[in-house]
């Protein structure tokens, strides 16, 4: 095996043609499919309910302490969030305008508790966990559409697809306790959850 071509076994992501190009001192052609290999892009997992394989996601630094420019505090980051979080805002919300309004990069390496941590510690925290509020809402939102399209069956399977999303993550809630034994999801009384 020659040096280019075993360059070519190690990237991994290129096909048996190309190497054999490689090796014959030509220049490989682009593949469209062609990913940069990275560990992270080795495997990549399908989404649950449709054909998709993104492997889009945010690359935090490695460095975990707050940036030297940044002159809040953590106090500061605390109020703020509170502040936030009692006109009715999202975890998710909050982390978005602290990091475009306010110039905080990350709430966890300044403060050293992540956002939700610190909304329970001061009794804000939702009811509802975050991920679990938007299905049931999206739910609302198909079951309402349905209601005046009784003939759409498109959306009455995407429906049982989102149902059944929200039984799992409602089951994995109870699991880990951040949801009461007792909690169930139900189509009649969903819409008073996302009210």
């Amino acid at each position: 095996m020659t040096n280019s071509q075993r360059q070519c076994w190690l990237t991994n992501n290129k096909s048996q043609r190309q190497c054999k190009e490689v090796a014959a001192g030509k220049k490989p052609r682009k593949n469209h499919l062609q990913r940069k290999y990275t560990p992270s892009t080795a495997v990549v997992m399908g989404r649950l309910h449709s054909k998709g394989k993104g492997i889009s996601a945010s690359a935090l630094p490695y460095k975990r302490s707050p940036p030297s420019w940044l002159k809040t505090t953590s106090q500061d980051v605390d109020e703020s969030i509170c502040k936030f979080a009692k006109k009715g805002l999202t975890p998710s919300q909050i982390g978005v305008i602290l990091r475009d309004s306010h110039g905080i990069p990350q709430v966890k390496s300044v403060t050293g508790n992540k956002i939700l941590r610190i909304l329970k510690a001061h009794g804000l925290a939702p009811e509802i966990p975050e991920d679990l509020y938007h299905l049931i809402k999206k739910a609302v939102a198909i079951r309402k559409h349905l209601e005046r399209n009784r003939k759409d069956k498109d959306s009455k399977f995407r429906l049982i697809l989102v149902e059944s999303r929200i039984h799992r993550l409602a089951r994995y809630y109870k699991k880990t306790k951040k949801l009461p034994p007792v909690w169930k999801y139900e189509s009649t009384t969903a819409s008073t959850l996302v009210a």
